[in-house]
């Protein structure tokens, strides 16, 4: 019998995460359309707003109720603005393994949102549901998203050569693909122990220009 996340919702000090809604189809049109996500991801482009809803009525909840994966809404608690999403896919089961992505909102980057909302779905993920292994892939020249997986526990375990396929600005502006590595993280649950803390020791969740 396939296995299924709960619908639930994940709350920080500053973020909620929660499944999508129909009145997130505009804000999740527009993050999407940003350039640094349709550079890093393989979103369809341009994304539009049909495109938008059939994935928040269709597909999130098919990848639910399937067990394949979840797909979560990231929202300030103070003023419930749409700052992300948290993706998690590939989802195994019987060893208890899944993949996490995160997208950051370019009106929401510089606050440390991808990271904090990273490590609370990797402590939920750990506690609640004993997940024993959550893997993390970020194209080689993201950075940003490297300095994420870094922040919350991540370790490196290795590169997929000619494994990414990204995209880059042409002279005419439009959008070609470019081929790259992918580097490989792994979090443990023993890894996230005392980064919560470590966190808070310096400073908090930091500045990040952070997407995946």
């Amino acid at each position: 019998m396939t296995s299924t996340f709960p619908d639930i919702s994940i709350s920080t000090d500053r973020l909620v995460l929660r499944p999508f809604d129909e009145d997130d189809t505009q804000a999740f049109t527009e993050m999407m359309n940003d350039e640094q996500v349709m550079a890093w991801t393989d979103v369809p482009q341009p994304f539009t707003e049909r495109e938008a809803r059939t994935w928040i009525t269709e597909y999130a909840p098919t990848e639910r109720t399937s067990g394949r994966g979840l797909d979560l809404a990231v929202t300030e608690f103070l003023t419930q603005r749409l700052v992300g999403v948290i993706q998690l896919t590939r989802t195994d089961w019987h060893v208890r393994a899944t993949e996490l992505s995160y997208v950051v909102a370019p009106w929401a980057r510089g606050e440390g949102y991808a990271s904090e909302a990273a490590l609370a779905t990797a402590q939920w993920l750990f506690r609640e549901q004993k997940f024993e292994r959550i893997e993390l892939r970020t194209a080689a020249d993201n950075t940003a998203s490297q300095q994420v997986a870094q922040k919350i526990g991540c370790i490196s375990e290795g590169v997929l050569r000619n494994a990414c396929i990204a995209r880059a600005r042409t002279a005419e502006d439009g959008w070609t693909e470019i081929r790259t590595d992918f580097i490989v993280w792994s979090l443990l649950p023993e890894d996230i122990e005392g980064v919560s803390e470590e966190l808070a020791d310096s400073g908090g969740f930091g500045s990040y220009s952070d997407w995946n």
